[in-house]
């Protein structure tokens, strides 16, 4: 009965369905059962030296003939396989980068860089305190009077005399510096960096003496960095560790020799 209804509206539209069903089927009848691309199919690798490569390793297992439609199917094949390894390899990178410093479920138990400065400070301090051992030392065979010296003190008196010279040395450089420095006056800011300046449509714009204006130096434009992700070797090893099929393969043994 619907379909009778629809009939009746149409025929009332003065349509008719079964002539346009028949005219749609004629006019793209050429576009029925085709597949349409919106690109051309080409390989990834370059056809002939692969098709060579191809060919080499099939003659040794008694294979003459190799058709085109192998080679193509071969570069795709490829081109698969080094697209899902980038991916993986690029996601144990970016594992390996994330840092979890202020994440909340995420509390810090050691901090190795603190433990590194403090040890390297420990070692500045017994350093310094054997330094200041050693100058009193010094000074103590310095000042000594006696009239018999032996070899040793005589060496100790050099040294010493040597270092009241460097200290002296030292010295006069850092008061030669500051004298310098205070001739030179303090650093005079830019006029970027000078209060009152504004930005306006990307060009600066200082005031004056209250009522002149003038233009300064355009502001270079700043385009975001693009996030660089750089895969590394330990990375490539990871990954291939975690492969069944390269787990104990040739190129992860010399991947670890490097």
């Amino acid at each position: 009965r619907d379909d009778d209804d629809i009939n009746d509206v149409a025929s009332m539209a003065g349509v008719n369905l079964n002539e346009e069903s028949a005219r749609i089927m004629a006019t793209s009848s050429d576009l029925v059962g085709t597949q349409i691309q919106s690109c051309k199919d080409e390989p990834f690798l370059a056809a002939i030296p692969l098709h060579k490569r191809i060919l080499e390793t099939a003659r040794k297992l008694g294979i003459t003939d190799v058709p085109a439609e192998v080679v193509t199917f071969i570069s795709h094949a490829t081109q698969n396989r080094l697209r899902t390894v980038i991916e993986k390899v690029t996601v144990i990178t970016q594992h390996r980068m994330e840092s979890y410093k202020d994440d909340e479920w995420y509390e810090q138990a050691t901090d190795v860089r603190s433990q590194l400065k403090f040890f390297e400070q420990l070692e500045r301090l017994e350093k310094q305190r054997k330094d200041e051992q050693e100058r009193e030392i010094l000074l103590k065979a310095a000042k000594s009077r006696s009239r018999q010296e032996d070899p040793e003190q005589a060496r100790l008196k050099q040294k010493a005399k040597e270092m009241q010279q460097q200290e002296l040395a030292q010295m006069r450089q850092r008061d030669a510096n500051l004298t310098a420095l205070a001739a030179i006056g303090p650093r005079k800011k830019r006029k970027l960096d000078a209060p009152g300046l504004l930005t306006v449509g990307g060009e600066g714009v200082g005031g004056c003496g209250g009522s002149q204006a003038g233009l300064g130096t355009a502001s270079p434009r700043q385009y975001p960095r693009q996030k660089i992700t750089r895969v590394n070797l330990r990375d490539f090893i990871f990954y291939m560790e975690q492969e069944r099929e390269m787990s104990r393969s040739l190129l992860l043994y010399r991947a670890l020799l490097k």
